[in-house]
């Protein structure tokens, strides 16, 4: 989901509140007849399509080289996706707005960047990765296409009070599904829905997240039956104290785990980025316990995607001990992409955790953390053992030119086989224990 921006606590704090409170009022629920919303949504079954979820980085503009809507045909990978999320729309001062009007709605694409292949004209209204997507669903009618919103954590409590929130709701629903985007410029099918990725409602906020969540549900369906609504999660339920999570699933569609970011760099202790399980007893870092933990909340295993990060963490001056796992080191600051990461191989060894199938590299002294295409083909046959709604992908931009890791994902969804296709030799290593916990440090790349 989008992890854009993150506000409050960092995770490992909210996730240890989240442990030490008693259990009634970490299970205080809203009634779900109450604004949770239509308790005649029925809960799907298991789906028999899994979805591939990506998101594409607004930003990638400005990226070297430039990721824009066209690398999605030159590589393949609108064919390969079911949905794309688009990352992102704004929630200040008390309304949706454009992000980045230069990006979304201003940029002049030449020829060879272009969709369609024909050049923006300057003078012509409607340019930009907005008017790159409507070619896009041309070319890919099969595509669905979702708006995700982004802000801080304050200004969506703020939109979301009652004496704000129709407002607000109005706002989002005019600009991205009505298609009002600027004077002049009308998209009405552009987004097939909204992905709401709100970091994170506290316990005060609890009433009024599932309010909202209910006025645009109302709203998207009044305006066109068929909308998505999604929502963004974190790792794990108790982060939302007081919210009703099966209510929640009640009113959406899809609910995004972010089940990565459980070590990084806010550690000094090497580990794992996104671990599919992990052998330590009521350690929370993993998918496996993330989904478990949300079904336990009521969360349908049909409404969940899985969240495959595209990008790594690293550090440095690490001991040679236990080919550099759980060890001590000088965290490299930020992430890095995926295609950076894979660069490193040649002169690195590939080691692999059997119980949790996270991938590392060690050269004797950096060790990165990734997730990799065999790592990602175990996450895929997890989604199906546990029928869960399918794989969340952050972000597209990240991956190499050849879309290696979104080509992983489609084709590990679309196998009905378990076992896993041959892959480059790795050194399989006994993950030693820790005690790494998740931190909010991603953030948006600035243009």
């Amino acid at each position: 989901m989008a992890v854009l921006l993150r506000t409050g606590f960092p995770w490992a704090c909210a996730l240890l509140i989240a442990s030490l409170l008693p259990a009634s009022a970490r299970e205080s629920k809203t009634a779900p007849n109450s604004a949770a919303g239509p308790a005649n949504r029925v809960a799907p079954a298991a789906p028999v399509h899994q979805r591939l979820v990506g998101y594409f980085p607004q930003w990638g503009l400005y990226n070297q080289p430039q990721y824009v809507v066209k690398n999605l045909v030159a590589t393949g990978g609108a064919a390969m996706l079911d949905q794309l999320n688009y990352a992102q729309g704004f929630v200040t001062n008390g309304h949706c707005s454009i992000a980045d009007p230069n990006a979304d709605l201003n940029y002049t694409f030449p020829a060879a960047q272009s969709v369609n292949g024909k050049a923006d004209r300057p003078t012509q209204r409607f340019r930009g990765n907005l008017h790159q997507l409507v070619e896009l669903k041309r070319r890919y009618p099969h595509l669905k296409i979702l708006i995700s919103l982004e802000g801080k954590g304050a200004d969506f409590a703020q939109d979301a009070q009652p004496q704000n929130r129709q407002a607000f709701i109005d706002s989002c629903v005019n600009l991205f599904l009505k298609g009002n985007l600027a004077p002049g410029i009308s998209a009405p099918h552009l987004f097939d829905g909204i992905d709401v990725d709100w970091e994170y409602p506290h316990a005060a906020d609890a009433a009024n997240f599932l309010a909202l969540l209910t006025g645009l549900r109302r709203q998207m369906d009044a305006l066109r039956p068929g909308l998505l609504l999604s929502v963004a999660v974190g790792p794990s339920p108790h982060m939302y104290e007081g919210t009703d999570m099966a209510a929640v699933a009640n009113i959406v569609d899809q609910v995004g785990l972010m089940t990565y970011d459980f070590n990084g760099p806010w550690n000094s202790t090497t580990g794992f980025i996104a671990p599919l399980a992990s052998d330590i007893p009521n350690h929370a870092g993993s998918v496996e316990h993330t989904v478990s933990s949300y079904v336990e909340a009521g969360v349908p295993a049909a409404k969940l995607l899985i969240g495959i990060p595209f990008y790594g963490y690293g550090w440095h001056q690490v001991p040679e001990i236990a080919n550099g796992l759980n060890q001590e080191g000088t965290a490299i600051h930020g992430d890095r992409p995926y295609s950076y990461i894979q660069t490193l191989v040649a002169d690195s060894t590939i080691y692999r955790d059997p119980i949790s199938k996270a991938a590392w590299l060690f050269d004797g002294d950096t060790f990165w953390t990734f997730d990799d295409p065999a790592s990602i083909r175990a996450k895929a046959s997890f989604a199906r053992d546990q029928h869960v709604a399918g794989l969340m992908l952050w972000e597209l931009s990240e991956d190499t030119t050849q879309a290696t890791l979104l080509s992983a994902a489609h084709k590990a969804l679309s196998s009905q086989s378990t076992e896993p296709p041959s892959e480059p030799t790795t050194t399989e290593s006994p993950a030693s224990h820790s005690d790494s916990s998740p931190d909010p440090t991603r953030a948006t790349p600035s243009p």
